[in-house]
C-alpha cells in the first residue's frame, strides 16, 4: 500500500519561509556542508565566545534563528504559532548543557517543569522533554551502570535523581502533558532505562504520559522494546516509546575499543534502519498496548510509518501515534506530513545563546555527517527558491 505523500513538495515544506529566510537557510547550510568550513567555523564561535569577543547578535540571526526558538520560553511563542499554523505541534526543549552539580540539576528541573506549565496553558505543545543527564550525574549513573558500591552521599545523590524524575512525571500527568525522556550513552543509559519503566509503571495506566527513547542503531534494541511491551501488558500499563536511530556512534565505537568491550553499534546503516523499520512495524502493530513517537528524518521510515497507519486502518490523525522531527531540519517531511493530516511535532530548543552552543555544535557536526543531510536540504531549498523566482 503506497503512500501518496511527496517529501519533495517545496512549496509545501518552505511555505512558512519568506524569501529572505529561505536565503538565509540556503547560506548556512552551504557553510555546514562543507566540513571544513563547518569546523573551522564552529572553532572560531568557540574561541570568541571564550575571550568574550562580541559575536552573540551573529549567532543569533544565523545557526540560533535556525534551530532555535528563542532564549527564553516566552521568546518561542513566535515559532510556536507559526508553526501551529501549519498544523504542527511543538516540543519546548531546553537545550542549556554542560552544567553538573545539585544546584544547577535543580535549576533545570525547575526549567523543565516550567515548559510543563506553558504547554497545560497551549494546546498547541502536547509534549514536555527532558535530557537525563541536564538533572543526573552521568558519573554517578555509570558507577550504578557498572554495579559499584555507592557511598552514602552518592545514594542520597541518586533518590534526589529519582525524586526529580518522579516529580516531573507526576506534573505532566497532573496537567494532561505527555512526557519524552531523551536516550543517552549506552554505558550509562540501563539505570535510566530502570527509572523510566518505574515511571511508566505508575503513571501510563490509563494512557501512555511517559515516553522512553530508543535508540535503533544499538544493538538489540528491537528486542528491549519487545520486552518493554510485554512487560507492560503484563502488569497493565501502556508504553510510551519514541524510537530515533542514535547520535553518538562515533564516540560509542572509540569508547568500546578504548575499554576493550563489543561495539554497541549496529555494524552498518542499512542494519540500523532495517531495525528501526521492524520497530515501526512492531509498535503499530501493537498499538492497542502502546503509544509512538518516530523521530526520524529519514524519508523512507516516514513513507513507512504512513503505509503502516493506512495498512492497520488507523486514522492518519489517531492520537497514540506522532511523527516528529528537530526544529530547522527535514521541513520537507514534517510540512508535507502535517499538511496530509498526520500528527507532527517539531522539537524547538531553546535556551540563553552560550549555554545552547554544545547543542549547536552537535547540529552543525550531524548535518556534516550525515550522509547527503545538508546536501539534501540545500537541494530543496534550491528548487524552492528556482520555484519562487519562476513565478
Amino acid at each position: 500500500m503506497k503512500s501518496n505523500i511527496s517529501f519533495s513538495d517545496t512549496s509545501i515544506a518552505f511555505s512558512y519561509k519568506s524569501d529572505k529566510e529561505l536565503k538565509k537557510s540556503y547560506l548556512l547550510f552551504l557553510s555546514i556542508n562543507n566540513p571544513v568550513l563547518s569546523k573551522l567555523g564552529a572553532n572560531i564561535v568557540k574561541f570568541a565566545l571564550k575571550v568574550k569577543v562580541p559575536i552573540k547578535g551573529i549567532i543569533r540571526n544565523t545557526v540560533f534563528h535556525q534551530f532555535c526558538g528563542g532564549e527564553s520560553i516566552s521568546q518561542c511563542d513566535a515559532t510556536i504559532n507559526k508553526l501551529a499554523n501549519y498544523n504542527i505541534k511543538t516540543i519546548l526543549d531546553y537545550a542549556a548543557e554542560g552544567d553538573s552539580g545539585e544546584s544547577n540539576y535543580e535549576k533545570v528541573t525547575s526549567e523543565i517543569l516550567n515548559t510543563v506549565e506553558k504547554a497545560a496553558s497551549n494546546s498547541n505543545i502536547p509534549f514536555s522533554v527532558f535530557k537525563p543527564t541536564g538533572i543526573a550525574s552521568k558519573e554517578l549513573l555509570e558507577k550504578i551502570q557498572l554495579g559499584e558500591n555507592l557511598s552514602n552521599k552518592e545514594m542520597e545523590e541518586f533518590e534526589a535523581i529519582r525524586n526529580r524524575y518522579d516529580t516531573i512525571a507526576k506534573t505532566c500527568l497532573k496537567h494532561g502533558i505527555q512526557l519524552y525522556v531523551d536516550s543517552e550513552d549506552s554505558f550509562y543509559q540501563d539505570p535510566i532505562d530502570d527509572m523510566v519503566t518505574e515511571l511508566m509503571e505508575k503513571y501510563n495506566k490509563r494512557k501512555a504520559v511517559v515516553f522512553n527513547t530508543y535508540q535503533m542503531y544499538r544493538r538489540g534494541m528491537l528486542n528491549n522494546l519487545m520486552e518493554a511491551s510485554e512487560r507492560g501488558k503484563e502488569k497493565g500499563y501502556h508504553v510510551g516509546a519514541k524510537l530515533v536511530r542514535g547520535a553518538y556512534m562515533e564516540m560509542e565505537r572509540e569508547r568500546a575499543e578504548e575499554k576493550g568491550y563489543d561495539d554497541p553499534i549496529l555494524p552498518d546503516k542499512e542494519s540500523t534502519d532495517r531495525q528501526y523499520d521492524d520497530a515501526l512495524k512492531y509498535c503499530v502493530e501493537n498499538i492497542d498496548h502502546m503509544e509512538l513517537c518516530s523521530g526520524s528524518h529519514n524519508e523512507n521510515s516516514n513513507y513507512l510509518l504512513t503505509e503502516l497507519i493506512q495498512r492497520h486502518n488507523l486514522a492518519k490523525d489517531d492520537k497514540r501515534i506522532f511523527f516528529a522531527q528537530l526544529f530547522g531540519m527535514s521541513d520537507h517531511i514534517s510540512f508535507n506530513l502535517a499538511h496530509h493530516g498526520y500528527n507532527v511535532v517539531k522539537y524547538v530548543p531553546y535556551g540563553p545563546i552560550e549555554t545552547v552552543m554544545p547543542y549547536l555544535f552537535r547540529r552543525a557536526e550531524e548535518n556534516t555527517s550525515i550522509a547527503g543531510q545538508s546536501s539534501r536540504e540545500l537541494e530543496l531549498i534550491t528548487k524552492e527558491m528556482k520555484r519562487r523566482k519562476a513565478k
